[in-house]
């Protein structure tokens, strides 16, 4: 059982591990920030999160993803946002550094824009204590370097729009410095965007009922992870003081999402699980985010402050 859970946990490791926030994280529904860099600032608040994510709880060594982040407008047409995440699986953990940055503008009256650029800087290493184990494997120079400390930078770009307020929409291309390295070492020169991730999102308002309906889809593909098509639709009761929502993703996964809203004040919660074989091994995976926003005053954006 040692055996099969280390090839598993290492599998992990070295596969998904690599991927970007979006493969970790599900509560882009409430903050779009973790799927698209263009978001930062976009909705014209200032914004502190936390994110917990405690994935296939029960299982040993199983992964723990914990976040914080920033963002926010700049004037009137630039947004920053800033992050800090630390991983854990395994035997192996990773920090990462982000800086996203993104341009703001409206086209026409009702539709707003922005692009953006996502950089990052992540190091990832293994606990020395596996050097010790049983499948340690002295020749083995990947896992030498991960001992030893193994940094890079990735990066990202990508658009996030609006038309009046209630649709919204996002593309992302992912990986492009990961994925201009692999290219150049087996002398590919396929295309420099081949991984990506695109959203696309309604919000209905039900107004006798004070209820809004906000269904939506996400694709993605990244690099070291599968294909994965979500599928949303969230409701919000009461303006948006209740919030819950449910999710299925192509992979066989289902997400329920509870949340709240009040005087800038946001708290949500979610739960899921697979209908893959593998869930009989873990409890399912659970996500904490928590954020703090402030609406900017009118005053600020005239001044350009």
């Amino acid at each position: 059982m040692k055996k099969l859970i280390l090839i598993i946990s290492l599998g992990f490791v070295f596969g998904r591990l690599s991927a970007q926030t979006e493969s970790i994280f599900n509560h882009y529904l409430t903050n779009p920030i973790l799927i698209n860099p263009g978001a930062a600032g976009f909705n014209d608040e200032y914004q502190l999160s936390a994110h917990a994510r405690l994935q296939w709880t029960g299982f040993p060594d199983a992964p723990k993803t914990y976040m914080a982040m920033y963002n926010g407008p700049i004037g009137k047409t630039f947004g920053l946002g800033i992050g800090v995440l630390s991983e854990d699986a395994a035997q192996m953990t990773r920090l990462r550094l982000q800086l996203n940055y993104a341009f703001r503008f409206t086209i026409k009256k009702d539709w707003k824009f922005a692009f953006g650029f996502f950089t990052e800087w992540q190091n990832m290493d293994v606990d020395n204590a596996i050097s010790a184990g049983t499948f340690y494997d002295a020749g083995d120079q990947t896992l030498e370097d991960f001992l030893n400390g193994r940094s890079q930078f990735d990066a990202a770009i990508g658009g996030y729009g609006s038309f009046r307020d209630d649709t919204y929409f996002g593309l992302t291309f992912n990986n492009l410095v990961k994925n201009r390295l692999a290219a150049i070492q087996v002398a590919d020169n396929g295309s420099f965007f081949q991984y990506y991730t695109f959203n696309l999102g309604h919000k209905f308002y039900l107004d006798e009922l004070n209820l809004t309906l906000e269904p939506s889809m996400l694709l993605r593909q990244i690099r070291d992870v599968p294909f994965m098509m979500d599928i949303n639709l969230k409701a919000g009761f009461l303006d948006d003081q209740l919030i819950t929502g449910l999710s299925y993703r192509s992979l066989g996964w289902l997400g329920i999402l509870l949340g709240t809203k009040f005087n800038g004040f946001k708290l949500y919660y979610s739960y899921d699980l697979s209908f893959q074989r593998f869930q009989t091994f873990n409890t399912g995976s659970h996500e904490v985010s928590i954020a703090l926003a402030l609406k900017r005053k009118n005053k600020e954006v005239n001044k350009g402050y």
